[in-house]
C-alpha cells in the first residue's frame, strides 16, 4: 500500500470505530455508537467504508432483545498486512503479519561485522525483499514497515542516531527505506518497540504506566503511559543499561565505566564468568553459562544469581524513577528467570522505599523473542487504530 493511501485510511472516527470493533468483536453497529458516543448515522456511515476497505467484516446475526437481530462486525485481520524488522545488532529478523498481529512468515539472516550504513541499510533492504517473496504477498496489501533498532534512534525522521554495539551513527532507515518500497516506515529503539508489543499483545489488562526491560546483548527499557511511548526531550528516556551503577567499574561500549549493561548483558555475564569461575578455559556465552547452570554446575548458578542481585538494584532505581504499575521483562538473558528472578525480587523487596511499591508488578514475557517484532508491527498497527496513541 502506498505511503499516501495508508494516510487517507486514517480519521480519528475511523480509528475509534476500528478500535471498538477490535477490542469488542464481535459487536453490532448499534453498540459501538452506545460505547462510542458517536451517533449511529456516523457509525454506519464510517462502517460502510471500512467494509468497502476491506478492514471490516460482517458475521451471522447477533441476538436481539426484540426486532430485527443486528448483523455483527468484525476486524478483517487477513485484509492487510504488515512487515516487522528487529534490526541487530547480531541479526535481523523481519515477520510478515496480518492486523491481529499474527506472524504469517519469518525469516532472518546474521549481520556480517564490521559493516558501514550502507551495508546495514542493505541488509535491512535484502531481509524485506526476501520476505515478501516467501510470502509472494501484494505489495498493496502491505500497509507499511516497522523497524525496531538498537540504541538511539530519532523517531520523526526515522534515523538511527546511535548505535553504538554497531559502532554506526546517523543511518537514514526511513528515508532509504520508503524510497525503497514506497511504504510507511517507522523506526523506533527496540526496547521501546518490546515495550509497545507487550502493552498491545502481551496479556497485561489495562495498565496505566508500564515498562518493558529488554536484557540480551545489550540493556534497554521503554517506558508506556496511558497506551502512549515515552521518548523524553532528546529522545533517550529507557536508557536503563547505561545507567551507572559503578564507576570505578568496566567501560562500556557508550564509553562511560560501570553501566548496568558492563554487569547484566550477556556479553557481560559471559566476561565475568572467564573472570571468576575457575577451570574455564575460553570465553563461554552467556547461553552456554545458562546451560551449565541447568546442569548443576554451582558456580555458574551463583553467577546468574549475582546477575539477578545487580539487575534488582537497576529495577529498584527504575521503580524509585518512574513508579510504573507493572515492568515486564524480557530478552535473552530472561531465559535464565530461575535463578536470576529469585535475588532479583529479594533485592527489590529489600532496597525499594515503600511496602506498596516493593509490590509493584514484576512479570516475565509471554511473547519471548517475538516482543520486540511485534512491537516494530505495533508501530504501524497502533496509528490504524489508535486514534489518541502518540509515536515519537
Amino acid at each position: 500500500m502506498q505511503r499516501g493511501t495508508f494516510q487517507l485510511m486514517k480519521s480519528v472516527n475511523k480509528s475509534i470505530i476500528l478500535n471498538k470493533i477490535r477490542t469488542s468483536e464481535p459487536i453490532s453497529r448499534a453498540q459501538i455508537a452506545k460505547e462510542t458516543s458517536l451517533t449511529p448515522p456516523t457509525v454506519s456511515s464510517i462502517v460502510k467504508e471500512l467494509i468497502d476497505q476491506g478492514l471490516v467484516k460482517e458475521s451471522t446475526l447477533g441476538h436481539s432483545s426484540g426486532g430485527r437481530k443486528p448483523t455483527m462486525l468484525h476486524i478483517n485481520a487477513g485484509a492487510f498486512y504488515v512487515i516487522g524488522v528487529d534490526a541487530g545488532p547480531e541479526r535481523v529478523e523481519c515477520i510478515l503479519s496480518d492486523l491481529t498481529g499474527e506472524i504469517l512468515q519469518r525469516t532472518s539472516s546474521l549481520l556480517a561485522k564490521p559493516l558501514t550504513n550502507e551495508q546495514f541499510v542493505s541488509a535491512l533492504k535484502d531481509i524485506i525483499y526476501k520476505i515478501l517473496n516467501i510470502s509472494k504477498t501484494d505489495q498493496e496489501k502491505i500497509i507499511g514497515i516497522g523497524i525496531a533498532m538498537h540504541g538511539v534512534v530519532d523517531v520523526e525522521t526515522g534515523t538511527s542516531l546511535v548505535a553504538p554495539i554497531l559502532k554506526l551513527k546517523n543511518i537514514p532507515i526511513k528515508e532509504v527505506l520508503e524510497k525503497e518500497f514506497n511504504l510507511t516506515v517507522k523506526v523506533e529503539n527496540d526496547a521501546r518497540a518490546m515495550a509497545l508489543g507487550e502493552s498491545r499483545f502481551g496479556g497485561h489488562g489495562d495498565v496505566d504506566s508500564m515498562v518493558a526491560v529488554n536484557v540480551g546483548r545489550g540493556v534497554g527499557a521503554g517506558v508506556v503511559m496511558n497506551g502512549n511511548l515515552y521518548h523524553g526531550a532528546q529522545g533517550i528516556a529507557g536508557e536503563l543499561g547505561h545507567m551507572t551503577i559503578d564507576m570505578n567499574g568496566e567501560i562500556c561500549e557508550c564509553g562511560n565505566r560501570g553501566c548496568l549493561q558492563t554487569l547484566v548483558s550477556g556479553e557481560a555475564i559471559a566476561e565475568r564468568a572467564a573472570k571468576q569461575i575457575k577451570g574455564i578455559s575460553g570465553k563461554l556465552t552467556g547461553k552456554e553459562i545458562f546451560e551449565m547452570a541447568e546442569k548443576g554446575n554451582e558456580p555458574c548458578i551463583e553467577l546468574l544469581q549475582e546477575t539477578g542481585k545487580i539487575l534488582g538494584i537497576g529495577i529498584t532505581n527504575l521503580i524509585h524513577l518512574v513508579n510504573p504499575g507493572k515492568i515486564v521483562l524480557g530478552g535473552g538473558v530472561m531465559k535464565s528467570e530461575r535463578f536470576i528472578k529469585p535475588p532479583l525480587l529479594e533485592m527489590i523487596h529489600q532496597k525499594v522505599l515503600t511496602d506498596e511499591a516493593r509490590e509493584t508488578d514484576i512479570s516475565f514475557t509471554r511473547l519471548g523473542d517475538d516482543a520486540t517484532l511485534l512491537g516494530a508491527v505495533s508501530l504501524l498497527l497502533v496509528e490504524l487504530f489508535d486514534p489518541v496513541a502518540k509515536i515519537g
